[in-house]
C-alpha cells in the first residue's frame, strides 16, 4: 500500500514489513533519509509480511490498511513500529489505542479488525512476498533487486541509493 500520489513513473521502494518487527523499527531511520533525498521521486510502497513469531503482526496490518483508507497509513505504521513492546505486550487494543492517538476512527478500526475487511490484502501481499523470496522482514525490493535487511541493515541504503540513482538517471534519457 502505499499513501504517495506521486509521479506514477517514479521508482517504486517496495519495503516488506513486519508492523510487530524491532528491525522493521531500525529500519524507520533508512526510509526517513530516502524520502528526505528524494522526496517524490522515489515512491515508498508498504508491504506486509506478517512473521508467524509476532502474534499481533497480521492484526497490526490489518489496522495499517484500515489507516489508509482513513488516509494516514504511513504515520499508522510509524507510529506502531515506535512501539512495538507495547504492541507485543497489549495486542489488538493497543491497535485501536494507536488509530485513537493519531485522530483516526478507532471505532472503525475495531470493526474493520472484527469483520476481517483487510485480510485479501495481507494475504495477497504475504503470498506475493513468498513468491519473490522474503522470508524475513525487513525485505525491499527496488528496480527489481531484492535486499534482505532481516539478517543485516548494514549498507542496505547506500545500495537502494545506488539503485534508485541508477533508476532516475535512466529516466532523464
Amino acid at each position: 500500500m502505499s499513501d504517495s500520489s506521486s509521479d506514477r513513473s517514479a521508482p517504486v521502494l517496495e519495503v516488506w514489513c513486519d508492523l510487530q518487527c524491532p528491525d522493521c523499527r531500525t529500519a524507520l531511520d533508512d526510509l526517513h533519509a530516502l524520502r528526505a533525498r528524494y522526496g517524490d521521486r522515489l515512491e515508498l510502497r508498504l508491504r506486509h509480511f506478517p512473521l508467524e513469531k509476532n502474534k499481533h503482526a497480521f492484526a497490526a496490518a490489518q489496522a495499517a490498511e484500515e489507516a489508509w483508507e482513513q488516509g494516514r497509513g504511513w504515520p499508522y505504521a510509524e507510529a506502531l513500529l515506535m512501539r512495538v513492546e507495547e504492541l507485543a505486550r497489549e495486542g489488538e487494543p493497543f491497535l485501536v489505542e494507536v488509530a485513537r492517538e493519531l485522530g483516526l476512527d478507532a471505532e472503525e478500526f475495531d470493526t474493520a479488525l472484527i469483520d476481517g475487511r483487510h485480510i485479501l490484502i495481507v494475504d495477497a501481499d504475504q503470498a506475493e512476498g513468498k513468491a519473490i523470496g522474503v522470508t524475513g522482514t525487513p525485505t525491499y525490493v527496488i528496480g527489481g533487486e531484492r535486499l534482505d535487511g532481516g539478517k543485516s541493515q548494514e549498507g542496505l541504503r547506500e545500495r537502494i541509493e545506488e539503485i534508485a540513482d541508477r533508476l532516475l538517471a535512466g529516466q532523464e534519457h
